[in-house]
């Protein structure tokens, strides 16, 4: 069966909304894919204002901005087909949306852009609302992105995601374990953005810096790395608890960025040293993709510190990097709409595997 999907992400470090345009093939249980266009849609300083506020929104305001974001998400996708020349291809929309409450131990989870919005403007139908039944199972609703490494990245036995949130997956056999390590990317880039900078470009400032070794102690101790997985952050991790404590102490940007890049370095090499126990036995590899994965800096960090388990990281091309999240929210999607097991339950510790994903029938009938 041939699927060709457009995948939607919006990562918490308000880059901008990803969109690619996938052809997936699945024969015999065996899935291939091929990303046939893609492109990152930076967000007006209007949109970041509003998705970074939107949790201190009242209810109502909030519902509001939900049903704005889900059309505007929509007319980005007829923009995308337009130029693109997709018209007719397109079978199915995949939609993340941008996370804004993530509580699972209080049972919920809630991303904004209503896929209703979606399907209405684009009159394509519609897969969105990724996490919420597993977290109705008791998961954590995060990661999703393990069951396309699954049927995709098989080769990989770890995938290490450097976005706003960095996360890892680990495979043994056909199990697969992952978990959210440490905010990344949007911490780094709210330090960078304190001199001038969107974000700081193949981590040279940090390069330039020295580590503050008391913020590092600090920041170590933090309880999130004490709880054993399954676990995730929600954004307000990086934003109202990391961001803080770096700026409690004194010290350049230059400096706070080598001690976080040190942190980033660190957690990931401590949460590999839980997945694996001991070193691999054979060399292995590491996917790593994210906006971080261009950070040249705090990959050599993470590179260095990871050597002694005999793992190697590898970063693949641009267009995998930057559209990884995306293409994997189209095979989540493509699989809903197969009625198949979409999110893994070894992953995010629900009580069972299941099917997640609400479905907005755009097309006329």
């Amino acid at each position: 069966m041939i699927y060709r999907v457009i995948g939607l992400m919006s990562g918490s470090s308000l880059d901008g909304l990803d969109i690619a345009f996938i052809e997936f093939e699945e024969i015999r249980g065996t899935w291939n894919y091929e990303i046939k266009a893609a492109d990152c849609i930076a967000y007006s300083d209007e949109w970041k204002q509003q998705l970074e506020g939107a949790t201190s929104l009242n209810a109502y305001d909030y519902l509001l901005l939900h049903s704005a974001y889900g059309k505007y998400i929509g007319e980005q996708v007829n923009a995308f087909i337009e130029k693109h020349n997709l018209y007719h291809q397109v079978q199915l929309i995949a939609s993340h949306g941008h996370t804004t409450f993530h509580s699972p131990a209080q049972g919920t989870t809630a991303q904004l852009g209503d896929g209703a919005a979606i399907a209405a403007t684009t009159e394509i139908n519609v897969v969105s609302d990724l996490r919420a039944m597993d977290v109705a199972f008791g998961g954590q609703g995060a990661p999703i992105v393990p069951i396309g490494e699954k049927y995709l990245f098989s080769e990989y036995s770890l995938c290490l995601n450097i976005g706003g949130i960095a996360n890892i997956s680990h495979r043994t056999g056909d199990n697969y374990v992952a978990f959210d390590i440490c905010a990344a990317n949007r911490v780094l880039n709210m330090l960078a953005q304190q001199e001038g900078k969107e974000y700081d470009e193949n981590g040279a400032l940090a390069a330039s810096g020295s580590i503050i070794t008391p913020l590092l102690t600090q920041l170590n101790a933090l309880d999130y790395y004490a709880a054993s997985f399954p676990k995730s952050l929600s954004n307000t991790f990086g934003t109202d608890t990391v961001f803080p404590l770096i700026q409690s102490f004194e010290g350049s940007t230059a400096d706070k960025l080598r001690t976080y890049t040190e942190h980033i370095a660190m957690q990931v090499s401590y949460a590999i040293q839980n997945l694996l126990k001991r070193p691999l036995q054979e060399r292995g590899k590491m996917l790593i993709t994210g906006g971080g994965a261009f950070n040249q800096f705090l990959i050599k960090r993470i590179q260095q510190a990871i050597d002694l388990f005999n793992v190697t990281p590898e970063v693949p091309d641009a267009k995998l990097v930057n559209f990884k999240e995306a293409l994997v929210m189209g095979l989540v999607a493509v699989l809903r709409w197969r009625e198949e097991y979409n999110v893994l339950s070894t992953v995010t510790g629900a009580r069972r595997s299941s099917i997640g994903g609400a479905v907005y029938i755009g097309q006329e009938a």
